[in-house]
C-alpha cells in the first residue's frame, strides 16, 4: 500500500509498537492469549489505547494509515474501535492457514518467531491459541488470505474496497 497507493500511508502496527515499548512491557501488544499472568499484561489496555489514539491522530492530520494488529481481547478491541469513532476506518481480516504460517516462520530469521521444533512436530500451543482467538468475533469489512494472494494482490483487493461506495461498518459494530 505504501509503495503503490497515491496518498501517503503510514505503517502503524504491532512491529512499530514493539520498537517503542520498553523491555519490561515486552512483547507489548504482541502478547498472546492465555498469557494473562505475563508482566506486560496489565499494560495492554494502555498500549492499545495509545496505538489507536495515534492511528486516529494520523487520520485527522490527513494521512492514511495501515495498521497490522491482532486482537484477542473483546474489551480492548471495543475500546480501540471507539477510539476510531468518526474515522473512515476499515477492519481487514488477514487469514492464512496454520500450515502456511508455520512454513513462513520456519523460513524466517532464526529466533524471530515461535516455530515447531521440526517438520511434522505439533503446532506450538501459543501459536494455536493465537490462531484461534485472533479472528473472534470475526467481524470485518473485508478479508484477504495471504496463502492465496501475494502482498501486491492483497493491496489491490483493499484498494478496490476503499474505492467502493459502501462505508466501513466493522469498527462501528465492534464499538457498541
Amino acid at each position: 500500500m505504501q509503495e503503490t497507493f497515491d496518498d501517503v500511508w503510514m505503517n502503524v502496527g504491532v512491529d512499530v509498537a514493539k520498537l517503542m515499548t520498553p523491555p519490561r512491557c515486552q512483547p507489548g501488544i504482541g502478547l498472546r492469549p492465555g498469557e494473562e499472568a505475563h508482566p506486560a499484561a496489565p499494560f495492554l489496555p494502555q498500549l492499545f489505547a495509545a496505538l489507536y489514539d495515534s492511528i486516529a491522530a494520523h487520520s485527522r492530520a490527513g494521512l492514511s494509515v495501515v495498521a497490522d494488529v491482532g486482537h484477542h481481547d473483546a474489551a480492548i478491541l471495543a475500546d480501540c474501535a471507539r477510539r476510531l469513532g468518526g474515522s473512515r476506518a476499515y477492519l481487514v481480516g488477514v487469514r492464512c492457514p496454520i500450515e502456511v504460517v508455520l512454513e513462513r516462520r520456519a523460513a524466517s530469521e532464526a529466533g524471530r518467531y515461535l516455530t515447531a521444533a521440526a517438520a511434522g512436530e505439533p503446532v506450538p500451543e501459543p501459536v494455536l491459541r493465537w490462531q484461534g482467538a485472533v479472528h473472534v468475533p470475526g467481524i470485518y469489512d473485508l478479508e484477504v488470505d495471504t496463502s492465496l494472494l501475494n502482498p501486491h494482490e492483497c493491496a489491490e483487493v483493499i484498494r478496490a474496497r476503499l474505492e467502493d461506495d459502501d462505508p466501513p461498518r466493522a469498527f462501528e459494530t465492534l464499538a457498541t
